[in-house]
């Protein structure tokens, strides 16, 4: 299963790469995703969130 943030659905993202002279290669941007145990459904449960959704307060650990 592809690493998603559970609360805000963030997910890698992809473009080109450019150099100087514009030569274009395919490169992702990984979302700062990090992996702790949240309620889900009112039980403790360890999946993936975004830094952002941490930070923000829109979901408490456990």
């Amino acid at each position: 299963m592809a690493r998603k943030c559970v609360i805000t659905g963030k997910k890698a993202s992809f473009g080109n790469s450019r150099s100087h002279a514009m030569n274009s290669n395919r490169r992702s941007w990984g979302a700062n995703l990090q992996k702790v145990r949240i309620l889900v459904d009112g039980k403790p449960k360890r999946v993936y969130v975004s830094a952002r959704a941490l930070k923000s307060g829109k979901v408490e650990r456990v």
